[in-house]
Formats: structure tokens, C-alpha cells, sequence
């Protein structure tokens, strides 16, 4: 910073006492940079070059109206442009904020954001409607997609593995909303689930035998319950020898392994043609002889697919579905399966399913905002027109204790039948108990 600038704060400073907007020196310092400066030149310039640059601009504009300002306003001042010009204007700095999972923006000055599993409003405001949804079009056009009144909706994955969800007028009542998920950048493992408390040593032994010993596991929860992380940390217990397909929406999916080929839905262009959704993404996975297929969410036809898929020789695959337990996973499958398959029965849709699943995973997220495995189910088959359903392992909840839930993870006291599967193959499941 020149000592120009600091001299002349420093007078406005002893000379001004009346009051400022910093928001207001910001919008001028950005509407004089754009007038001043080329748009491409501006963008070519390194952080560092732009800063002194607009620092010399700033200089001129406190020469013209001395202002009260510190140096830290200063810094805070050139720092908001330049995430104006390079960035997402006052995203950027939730976006570069340590422990943010989920950015939820309701209008201008309503933000929100998910900071260790619990929301709280967000000081950061946008100057008006129209500068957030400038920001929203700016996001988008960043994938080559854009928003507007005949494509108000846009769901989507940013470059550094964000999703992004943005809906704008005129079916957006009350103004543009923006919600954004962010993932983890370093790699989360069992060890840090068990640190977390987000499950005990026992339930990850066990689902790491089941993974190796290629059980067909369904992790179900509700939004936000943490099953892509957990799908992530079960996918890592696949060998190295395995050929691995993944399917999603939007690609979250980390894999460790060599062998990965990840696969991606593509929606519809603007003339509403060339959309592939993940029903023809597994069709074709199937053709790609792959050892095992990790399907991000299951919601829609696809399902019988997947199923299909499962007994068919692809042991040890895994999905997603949303569903609030096991028996209600069941459930919304059958659902999801009838969809396209009017002509199936109930009782054909059920055995598809029963041969399909071995285990079901409930995760959710807890009052405390911690995400937790609830409960671990083997799928035992069909009895009595139904699929029998026996839990191995649950998260008996206690009470709350210093804003944490008090709880231990425990086993029904039950052997999962494919104890002698697993045992057949080398694999050996660990004995059950429970742990606090």
C-alpha cells in the first residue's frame, strides 16, 4: 500500500468525522475500476497486480472525497472489489471459510451456512436482488450453463466438486435462491468417523468385511444426513484388483483406486434434447464389464435397472437412496421400481429386490448436527410376501449433554447370516458387542 494512501486516510481520518458506507466506497471503487479499466485486462492481472491497481484508484477517489477509513477497511475495501471482479463477489469469502459444508441463500441479505452440522445466519449481505442474481448468472456461466427467465432452474456441480442448486424469477416468489454443498477437500475415513463420533470401531470393522466380501449395501438418510460421505469411506474398502464404475448426477465421488471409471448425468440443453440420465448411465455401465458399480442416489426408474444389475453378477455394488429407515427404504424402492413397471407385480418387485440387497446403512444427521450410522441391516429375503428384515447393530440414543447427544452403538446380539458367505470367501466378520 503506498504511503499516499495512508497519509491521505490518515488526514481524512483527523479531518472527517461524519459517517460512511464501506459499501458504498466498495460499488464506487468497482463501478470506477470498470469504467477506467478493460474487463479482459482486469481479469488477465494477477490478484497482486489488481490490488495495487485498485489501490492507485482508491488513492484517487479519497484525494476527490476524503472518508473516514483505516487501514484495515482499506484492505477490506480492495479486497471485496477483487472478489467482484475474479470471484463471486461476497461469496467468495464463505467460500474460502474452513467448516462451511452448506451455503444457503434466501434473497440479498438472508444467508445461511452450515458450520459443524448446525445452521446459522451468515453476516454477509448482497448490495440488492439484482446483484445476486448477477452473482447466481456469473456461477453459472462459470459450467457453461446459464439461467434466466425460460430456464429459471439450474442444478449443477462446480469445478472443485460443490454442488449447486439456483432458482431465479418467475418461479422463485420471492427473489433468487442459491444453496451450494460443499465437500470435504481432504479425504474423511473410518478412523475420523469413529473420531467424530459418527460411529464406533465395531460398525466400520463390520462394514469393512461386508465391503471386501462384496455385499450389495444400500446407505439410506434423509438431505443432508452425510450418505455420500459415508458412500465414500465404504468405496474405499474395495480392492485395488477391482474394476469400479460410478454413476451420479453430479460427480462427488472421490475413489482411491486405480481403476475408476466415473460416469456423469447430463441434463437437457435449452431446446430440451440430449439429456442422458443415470437409467441409460447403468444400462451402459453393465456393458463396460465392470466388477462393481457405485450408483450416487437412486430416485427414479433407474431403479429396476440397478436392482437388475445386482442379480445379475455385480456382487458388492453400492447406491443411495433417501428413506428415513430400513423397512421404509423397502418401501420407496417398490416405488421407484413401479414407476415403469406397471405390469410387475407386487410380490415380483419385492423378490427383485430381496435378491438384490444384503445390507442396509441408515445415517442421519442428529440434534447436535452430528451425522451418525443409526442402525446396520442385513436383508434376509422374502417371508410371507415381505422382505425380512433383521438389524445387527443400532445407535441407542440417550440424552443430550453439553449441546451433544449421548448415545452407544450396540448389537442386536443376532449372527448375520452371511457370516458363513462371508467366512466362505476369507473374509471374517468381526464380533459384535458395543461400545460407547
Amino acid at each position: 500500500m503506498s504511503q499516499r494512501l495512508v497519509d491521505l486516510v490518515t488526514s481524512g481520518l483527523e479531518a472527517h468525522g461524519s459517517d460512511f458506507s464501506i459499501e458504498k466506497i466498495t460499488r464506487d471503487l468497482h463501478v470506477a475500476a470498470a469504467s477506467r479499466f478493460d474487463a479482459a485486462e482486469l481479469v488477465a492481472l494477477t490478484p497482486e497486480d489488481l490490488r495495487v491497481r485498485l489501490q492507485m484508484l482508491l488513492q484517487e477517489q479519497v484525494e476527490e472525497h476524503p472518508v473516514v477509513l483505516n487501514l484495515d477497511q482499506i484492505d477490506d475495501i480492495v479486497a471485496s472489489t477483487i472478489d467482484e471482479i475474479l470471484g463471486f463477489g461476497p461469496l467468495e469469502r464463505l467460500l474460502n471459510m474452513d467448516g462451511v459444508s452448506d451455503i444457503l441463500i434466501n434473497g440479498p441479505d438472508q444467508v445461511f451456512v452450515e458450520v459443524d452440522g448446525k445452521l446459522q445466519r451468515s453476516e454477509v449481505k448482497f448490495r440488492d436482488a439484482a446483484h445476486l442474481v448477477h452473482i447466481v448468472r456469473r456461477i453459472v456461466s462459470t459450467i457453461g450453463r446459464r439461467i434466466d427467465e425460460f430456464n429459471p432452474l439450474v442444478d449443477a456441480r462446480l469445478p472443485d466438486g460443490t454442488r449447486l442448486n439456483a432458482v431465479i424469477a418467475p418461479i422463485a416468489l420471492n427473489g433468487a435462491s442459491l444453496s451450494l454443498r460443499r465437500f470435504n477437500k481432504g479425504q474423511v475415513g473410518p478412523d475420523q468417523l469413529v473420531e467424530w463420533g459418527c460411529a464406533s470401531r465395531e460398525v466400520m470393522n463390520l462394514l469393512e468385511a461386508c465391503v471386501r466380501g462384496r455385499l450389495n449395501v444400500l446407505v439410506i438418510g434423509g438431505t443432508g444426513s452425510g450418505k455420500t460421505t459415508l458412500l465414500n469411506i465404504l468405496s474405499g474398502f474395495i480392492p485395488e484388483t477391482d474394476r469400479i464404475l460410478t454413476i451420479e448426477d453430479a460427480a462427488e465421488l472421490v475413489l482411491r483406486q486405480e481403476h475408476v471409471v466415473r460416469l456423469e448425468t447430463r441434463p437437457a440443453n435449452i431446446e430440451g434434447k440430449g439429456e442422458i440420465d443415470t437409467r441409460i448411465l447403468v444400462k451402459n455401465a453393465l456393458r463396460m464389464r465392470p466388477d462393481r458399480i457405485v450408483v450416487g442416489e437412486i430416485r427414479g426408474k433407474e431403479a429396476i435397472d440397478m436392482l437388475q444389475a445386482l442379480n445379475t453378477g455385480h456382487d458388492g455394488s453400492m447406491s443411495t437412496v433417501h428413506a428415513n429407515s430400513a423397512r421404509h427404504a423397502i418401501s420407496r424402492l417398490q416405488v421407484l421400481v413401479g414407476l415403469d413397471n406397471g405390469n410387475m407385480s407386487v410380490g415380483a418387485i419385492r423378490e427383485v429386490i430381496a435378491d438384490a440387497l444384503d445390507l442396509i446403512v441408515h445415517v442421519k444427521r442428529c440434534p447436535d448436527g452430528v451425522r451418525r450410522i443409526m442402525s446396520v441391516t442385513e436383508v434376509l429375503g422374502m417371508e410371507d410376501g415381505k422382505v425380512s428384515l433383521q438389524e445387527i447393530m443400532s445407535f441407542q440414543v440417550g440424552k443430550m449433554v453439553d449441546d451433544r447427544l449421548q448415545g452407544v452403538f450396540s448389537a442386536s446380539g443376532v449372527v448375520p447370516e452371511f457370516t458363513e458367505r462371508l467366512a466362505a470367501i476369507g473374509v471374517v466378520v468381526p464380533p459384535l458387542s458395543g461400545s460407547d
